[in-house]
């Protein structure tokens, strides 16, 4: 059948999604009066608190016999791929890990060039997560910080980690023997985090205190973690870090594979100045009971330890506390 064009009407329904967020999604019409709310707030299964309706466009469209393609897009919104992601708290959790990013303080205008948000929805966060303690708001400054709901999170995790609690022993055993810190991490996005550091008395460099975070392609860690990684998932992580790098990609690929070619073949992964030209520095995958992995790192200054020495002894001891910590049945 021939396309016909007749004049169809865009329309765009306004959603304010709990507290926070709009929701936005089209409408189209052909020779048809605009949607009633009530049609609107029914297709959208009722997911909100608050609603308006305003014209968006108009133009002409051609039209068939089948259904017309922008409706589709709106059986697209009642079918989304994920039901159950509640879009509002994922993006008041950005605002938090906008936090992660070095800053201290920050003012709206920064949260909203990190998470890329819209500045109103920034402050709409902000403003939530100050009234419910995750953040402090500094009259001084016209700032906010973490506050201490955010530490109380934490701890809360920490402290219940069960590798951790068995896995400190032993690291605190490799530290001493070895003069060297000794990391356990765990994977967040593009960043491996410290969940718990040991380091001999005597040594005050190199000092990873919980919470740190290491950054995933150029650590040892972060390498352990990614060749210890299934397929899919480790493709789909390396897609993520070629967006982030850019122009940095290939010559950090090339080391990735490197790494992964150095764990096939030893069992571990080195970082020699990648990450930090002054570390050294050797990671293992550390695999969990319940099939989720870690890593275990360890290193020193570069003047206090030599390549030789993370290679060829440092590295498979690292390897054998892994296994040993496995044993536990952590």
């Amino acid at each position: 059948m021939s396309a016909q064009t007749s004049e169809s009407r865009f329309y765009c329904a306004k959603l304010k999604v709990g507290f926070f967020d709009y929701y936005e999604t089209m409408f189209s019409t052909t020779g048809q009066d605009f949607p009633s709310l009530a049609t609107v707030a029914s297709a959208c299964r009722g997911r909100t608190a608050g609603l308006e309706a305003i014209c968006y466009r108009s133009r002409p469209l051609p039209t068939t016999g089948k259904t017309d393609t922008i409706m589709s897009d709106a059986e697209d919104i009642e079918n989304p791929k994920d039901r159950k992601f509640v879009e509002a708290l994922s993006r008041g959790l950005d605002v938090l890990r906008a936090f992660t990013h070095g800053s201290v303080v920050m003012g709206n205008q920064d949260i909203a060039r990190i998470t890329k948000l819209p500045k109103p929805t920034v402050s709409r966060m902000t403003y939530t997560l100050t009234k419910l303690g995750y953040l402090s708001y500094s009259q001084q400054l016209e700032k906010y910080q973490l506050d201490s709901g955010v530490l109380a999170l934490g701890y809360a995790y920490v402290s219940n980690l069960r590798v951790r609690q068995l896995a400190k022993p032993y690291m605190d055993e490799f530290a001493r023997r070895t003069n060297t810190s000794v990391g356990l991490t765990c994977r967040d996005r593009l960043s491996m985090i410290y969940v718990e550091n040991c380091r001999p008395a005597e040594v005050s460099t190199l000092r990873m205190d919980v919470g740190v975070r290491l950054p995933l392609a150029t650590t040892s860690a972060g390498r352990a973690f990614l060749a210890a990684t299934p397929e899919k998932e480790r493709e789909h992580l390396m897609a993520a870090l070629e967006a982030k790098y850019g122009d940095e990609w290939p010559a950090m690929k090339q080391s990735l594979e490197g790494s992964f070619e150095e764990f096939r073949r030893h069992g571990f992964c080195l970082s020699l100045g990648d990450w930090d030209r002054n570390v050294k520095a050797a990671g293992v995958p550390l695999h969990l009971a319940d099939g989720s992995i870690m890593a275990l790192t360890c290193g020193a200054p570069s003047f206090q330890l030599s390549e030789e020495t993370l290679r060829g002894s440092l590295a498979h001891q690292l390897e054998m506390l892994a296994r040993d910590i496995e044993s536990l049945g952590v």
